[in-house]
């Protein structure tokens, strides 16, 4: 995979000391296309905050920005820094109370990285958002990268269920978390919670996807047809500016579509915005980033299980927990038999 890179974009100045901005002055080659396309005010707006002290802004020009930045953003980029691969990618998770405490999913989810196929170095490029302070405080504990995402007047501590009021606003405000982090320069691997890792999945993941998603169910071999059906439990998204208008007009498509939660809105949305923008949209094979919708759990293959089609914090546990006890099982045989089928292959 590679870091960001796009030599098309736009160019935006905030003339210092005016009481407001002035203008967006967009210079662009016939195909190029405004990271802006499709951002709404408040987007714009946190852009224009969130970029000025990047390594590296959406665009290829620089941005001159006004120099206020919150102290929420600046300890973001600083743990968005220490998290970074070489190419600026991290790998992050979102969790609150129910899913943190000791033995629940958190302590499953981690575990699975150490017990993986060459797995356990990609925790020191882990970032788990804590939505609620007992979540942060635990997090804190076992992983040296929390980040504490604040929302005023609500409570994500307790379990959420499934497409109630509180679940759907907690996607979406991951939604909006995913969007800062592209805007900041970061690409990522979103990953809930409740998938075990036992290969490096990034490895299925090509270098020209802008955005790559797991799917619930794999029809056919062309990974590019956008037909097949979202799952936001799993995301790869490359940070470019073309893939943060596609995040921005994604996150504007809710209002269109109410009661229904990020991945549902991105079905509805994705033939429109990938043509708009630009942006590679793959969906990743079950046969390697599997889980409980279309369970193949071919040893020999799978990266990850997610414990999708599984409802209830319980169910999850203990389906994972089995999933992971069949899967040491696995690589002790292997050891004994001198064999290397825990490698991945084809």
């Amino acid at each position: 995979m590679r870091g960001f890179s796009d030599s098309r974009g736009c160019f935006l100045s905030f003339f210092l000391g005016a009481a407001v901005a002035a203008a967006c002055i967009v210079l662009l080659q016939p195909s190029a296309l405004c990271p802006f396309d499709g951002l709404t005010p408040a987007d714009r707006q946190e852009l224009a905050i969130l970029s000025n002290r990047t390594h590296a802004a959406p665009c290829s020009k620089k941005l001159h920005m006004p120099a206020t930045t919150s102290p929420d953003d600046v300890r973001l980029l600083a743990l968005l820094r220490r998290a970074s691969m070489d190419d600026n990618t991290i790998i992050m998770t979102f969790t609150n109370k129910a899913w943190t405490a000791p033995g629940s999913l958190m302590d499953l989810f981690l575990e699975s990285f150490r017990v993986g196929v060459r797995t356990e170095p990609l925790l020191k490029h882990l970032v788990i958002v804590a939505v609620d302070d007992k979540a942060h405080e635990r997090c804190g504990q076992v992983h040296p990268l929390c980040y504490r995402l604040r929302v005023r007047g609500v409570d994500y501590a307790a379990e959420q269920s499934f497409m109630e009021k509180d679940y759907l606003d907690m996607m979406w405000r991951r939604n909006r978390f995913q969007a800062r982090v592209l805007r900041l320069g970061y690409s990522f691997v979103f990953t809930d919670m409740d998938i075990v890792w036992l290969r490096n999945p990034l490895l299925r993941v090509p270098v020209g996807a802008d955005l790559a998603m797991s799917s619930d169910y794999f029809y056919g071999d062309n990974p590019y047809d956008l037909n097949k059906t979202a799952n936001g439990g799993f995301v790869y998204a490359r940070a470019s500016a073309r893939t943060v208008a596609f995040y921005g007009g994604w996150y504007e498509a809710r209002e269109a579509y109410p009661r229904r939660n990020e991945q549902d809105v991105f079905d509805r949305v994705k033939h429109v915005l990938s043509a708009r923008h630009g942006v590679r949209v793959q969906f990743l094979d079950t046969a390697y980033l599997g889980g409980f919708c279309e369970l193949r759990k071919d040893f020999h293959k799978v990266c990850t299980v997610h414990g999708n089609c599984l409802f209830g914090l319980r169910d999850k546990l203990q389906k994972l927990t089995q999933v992971l006890d069949e899967w040491k099982q696995f690589r002790a045989d292997a050891a004994l038999m001198g064999s290397n089928s825990t490698a991945l292959t084809d």
